[in-house]
């Protein structure tokens, strides 16, 4: 019995070998269904034996047994067949120069879309949108965004907060304890409503957060009203990316914040794991993601696999490293405990890091297009972890008025809140 992902390292295998210079495929295009099966879009070069098409696609069918689905050559004279497989290349991602690989799936789209650029550049019209994300719930992500949120509130700031955790929806109620009875509409319904409605009223989305006290504000659009129907509304949602042509909801929805309510800060609470909305988030959207996790396996074999998507794959692409932030969560507070603790984290962020996110030194030592390995001695280098310490009083938050003075004052929070600020030369005073 042959596996799919063996079909597959088969199939890019054989495609390696024959394709390329003074090989008698000149370029091609291993196309990947939503059935599980791979087929193969070749363009031939003049010398090719006239049963090459056959021989080819009979050693496919071989090594893929029925995972193979078929051969497609490109260069005939069908000018409708020519402009499909045209755009089957240029929307292809690269193995090799003369190698691409087209996937086709159900979902997850933005994770498997070659990453893109920040919604915008950061200005004094244009506020930072900083994504939270863990790949393991429960590891204080939301707390630790909350804490940021209350630092920036009390020294001025406009800060908008924005729930991406469909699934599990908490931060609005976190900042709002009235939100959960007088909450009328938010994400889902966004969502829903904004590709139906060009001209959608964003007031009726979003909360204004009284019990975050300061002279700032804070605006928290909530996943929605959890009644009966909350989840038919979920089942609705269709996140997968749409054409460039047309905006993307969530593009809109952060477009439209910047424009109406003029924040200083625009906060993503990002779904755990491999959801869609954080797909859009962390496919290069923010400009800088906070990734939190702890010291257990499990949380580092996920969190692997956004750091290359934030790293590798943009530098593979000529693009820089999407910048981000790692802390290290419920941390124990036992001196000798969390020391040890610590050090495996760091360790293991080492490792991480220098595997699929930083560059490798340029020759140029005057070139700082990427972050390259000698960074890696910074002090304020991605891969080196903010602290965050388990707390009982913050395990079990009833009523964030009871606890806000300890999320500004905590001298790990603060300090997490100030290197995230100084990201963008906005130290809190």
């Amino acid at each position: 019995m042959i596996h799919f992902r063996e079909a597959r390292a088969a199939a890019i295998r054989i495609l390696r070998d024959s394709t390329g210079e003074g090989k008698w495929v000149k370029r091609a295009v291993l196309i990947e269904d939503l059935f599980g099966k791979c087929r193969a879009l070749l363009w031939l070069a003049e010398s090719a034996p006239g049963n090459f098409a056959d021989d080819f696609s009979a050693e496919m069918h071989r090594n893929l047994e029925i995972y193979w689905a078929g051969l497609w050559v490109g260069g005939g004279s069908n000018p409708a067949d020519e402009k499909l497989y045209g755009e089957i290349w240029a929307t292809s991602n690269e193995i090799a120069p003369s190698l691409r690989l087209s996937e086709r799936v159900r979902s997850r789209g933005f994770w498997m879309k070659p990453p893109g650029e920040p919604a915008w550049e950061v200005d004094e019209h244009a506020p930072p949108v900083i994504a939270f994300y863990s790949f393991k719930g429960g590891v204080g992500r939301t707390t630790a965004l909350v804490s940021f949120a209350l630092q920036r509130v009390r020294i001025g700031d406009t800060v908008v907060v924005i729930d991406l955790d469909l699934d599990a929806p908490g931060v609005a109620t976190l900042l709002d304890s009235n939100a959960a009875e007088e909450q009328q509409f938010g994400m889902v319904d966004y969502l829903i409503e904004s590709p139906l409605q060009p001209k959608t009223k964003l007031s009726d989305y979003y909360r204004s957060c009284p019990d975050v006290a300061g002279p700032g504000r804070a605006f928290v659009f909530p996943a929605g009203l959890l009644d009966s129907d909350y989840l038919a509304m979920l089942a609705r949602l269709d996140l997968e990316p749409i054409s460039d042509i047309n905006e993307h909801p969530l593009s809109k929805l952060l477009n439209d914040v910047r424009g109406e309510l003029k924040p200083d800060w625009i906060l993503l609470d990002c779904r755990a794991g491999l959801s869609e909305a954080s797909g859009f988030a962390l496919s290069g959207l923010a400009n800088l993601t906070v990734l939190l996790g702890t010291t257990s396996i499990q949380s580092w074999h996920g969190l692997r696999l956004v750091i290359e998507r934030l790293g590798a794959e943009r530098f593979r692409l000529g693009m820089p490293q999407a910048e981000c932030v790692v802390v290290q969560t419920m941390t124990p507070e036992n001196p000798e405990t969390a020391e040890s603790a610590k050090s495996n984290f760091l360790a293991e962020a080492e490792k991480v890091f220098r595997e699929v996110y930083y560059a490798e030194d340029p020759v140029d030592e005057d070139d700082d297009a990427f972050w390259y390995v000698r960074d890696m001695e910074s002090e304020d280098a991605p891969h080196r972890p903010s602290v965050l310490y388990y707390s009982q009083r913050l395990a079990f938050i009833r009523d964030l008025r009871e606890v806000a003075d300890t999320l500004v004052e905590d001298a790990a929070y603060a300090k997490l809140g100030i290197r995230l600020a100084s990201r963008f030369a906005r130290e809190p005073e």
